[in-house]
């Protein structure tokens, strides 16, 4: 590693990868590299494929600017004026800070998320210079192929096409970490992976993954959205229908336009909430990288032995039900129509832990759980008897959001784990959070760092189905309570 000077009097930094030579930057204390290729771009005849290692390259390569992100339609998350705006297939990229290139610090590796729709490592909301700086912690964030070019699943179709585009996507930027972290200061031995809601959802994948053993060493799923993964079989058909609905044959879709493709997805999308509880776009369990469903996967003994993080946030859909989405069932109709497709028997046990149903709040809790906090029991029991958990329920709510009456929404954590509080979305939840991080920021990016530096977040009891010790997460203090939604999670009981 080399420090040399620009013309602009910035400090540009040198990193050695297995593929050449990139010039960085730095951004506050840390040094940074933004727009690194960690595959071949996936264009023209790689399109729909599985990704390869990069191409290498002579000279020096500028890595000071974001690469375009996955094309994608406009999200508030993504929505400042900061966040980059190009959007291409030629997405295959990740950004590392760094605060001392010359040490061997921990890694953290942020998977975004997105419903396997949006999002991508380079949104400010994601940006992890504050977190790198206040931990001595090196930090990558992961951008990988979405919607239909990654997050659709068409492996069923044959030769040329590879399922779980966006899980094989972020393995490959962890078999890069591996081989390549240590020039710029990181320890390959010392690997944390964490993600939100689709992010989250992938880390658990990995955990279920044959394919990713050794990759990472700890876990730190939010607000995992598991009935995004569906398996082979739903998938093969929904393939189909993709098929009818795009009007061609599977040699034929490489050379088809972006537009024509993501509509075509996006209708198989929409009518997929008519026959099935799992929406087009996710993962595919039951083929060789993914051979079980996560749940599933725990329950069998077949995941990694590795310690993890997992939670929700108490009220992950108020933000969804503003408008209704058929997906996520917060309307009397669509509860119905969920219980209807997945277990008509077991609608009035579940909708009776939900005093006052169908008011308002309760509508929002039952599609808060349906997609979010059932499954999510689930695993942990499934996987807590297998390796070291560590459960939590984030509480906090800022003004904004209270006066909004969306409580700790989805996602609204994040900001708080990366101190990202300069961000578009950052600056509206917390607006003094640049000058002076809130105390619950500063609980929640010291728990997490402590947790990849060390052997587990501290004070944190491990969580077993005998007391379910959960860290329920405050405005001003965490508190540590035996089974938080007792009554709620035993309804669920068995429908995951």
């Amino acid at each position: 590693m080399a420090a040399i000077r620009t013309g602009t009097g910035d400090t540009a930094r040198l990193a050695q990868t297995s593929a050449g030579v990139l010039r960085g930057g730095v951004e506050g204390d840390v040094a940074v590299w933004r727009g690194v290729p960690y595959a071949e771009q996936p264009v023209g005849p790689r399109r729909f494929m599985a990704p390869i290692p990069p191409k290498p390259w002579t000279g020096v390569r500028d890595a000071l600017e974001h690469g375009p992100l996955p094309p994608q339609g406009k999200t508030f998350v993504g929505g400042g004026r900061d966040d980059p705006k190009v959007r291409d297939e030629a997405c295959l990229t990740l950004t590392v800070w760094s605060p001392d290139p010359s040490a061997s610090l921990p890694v953290m590796v942020w998977i975004p998320g997105g419903a396997f729709l949006y999002g991508a490592g380079q949104f400010q909301l994601y940006n992890g210079s504050r977190l790198a700086a206040n931990g001595r912690v090196v930090v990558v964030n992961v951008t990988y192929r979405i919607g239909v070019f990654g997050g659709f699943e068409l492996g069923s179709l044959g030769e040329g096409f590879d399922d779980n585009l966006c899980l094989r996507d972020q393995l490959a930027a962890l078999q890069w970490v591996r081989e390549n972290i240590a020039a710029f200061g990181g320890d390959p031995g010392r690997v944390t992976v964490f993600g939100e809601s689709a992010g989250a959802t992938s880390v658990l994948a990995l955990l279920a993954s044959p394919a990713a053993s050794g990759l990472f060493h700890r876990a730190v799923a939010q607000s995992p959205a598991l009935p995004l993964i569906a398996d082979y079989e739903t998938r093969a058909e929904q393939a189909q229908r993709f098929l009818r609905e795009v009007g061609a044959r599977p040699d034929e879709l490489k050379g088809l336009p972006q537009r024509q493709l993501r509509h075509a997805a996006g209708m198989v999308q929409l009518r997929s909430v008519s026959s099935t509880p799992t929406l087009a776009h996710g993962l595919t369990h039951g083929v060789d990288l993914l051979p079980f469903d996560p749940i599933d996967a725990a329950r069998r003994g077949a995941v990694a032995d590795i310690p993890l993080i997992v939670g929700t946030n108490s009220d992950e859909a108020s933000m969804f039900a503003w408008s209704r989405p058929p997906m996520l069932p917060t309307t009397k109709a669509n509860v119905e129509h969920y219980f209807a497709r997945r277990d008509a028997g077991a609608k009035d046990r579940v909708l009776a832990a939900y005093p006052g149903y169908p008011r308002r709040s309760a509508l929002v809790a039952v599609g808060a759980d349906a997609m979010f906090g059932a499954p999510t029991w689930a695993f942990a029991d499934a996987y807590g008897a297998q390796a070291p958990t560590f459960a939590y329920r984030f509480d906090h709510m800022p003004t904004t959001l209270r006066a909004l009456r969306l409580g700790a929404t989805h996602g609204s954590e994040i900001v708080h784990i990366q101190h990202s509080y300069g961000s578009h979305l950052g600056r509206r939840l917390h607006p003094l959070g640049r000058r002076l991080p809130p105390a619950v920021g500063r609980r929640m990016q010291k728990a997490w760092l402590h947790f990849a530096t060390a052997d587990q977040p501290e004070p944190w009891p491990r969580y077993d189905t005998d007391r379910r010790r959960t860290r329920v997460i405050r405005t001003t203090r965490d508190v540590v309570v035996d089974d938080p939604d007792a009554t709620r999670r035993a309804a669920w009981a068995g429908l995951y």
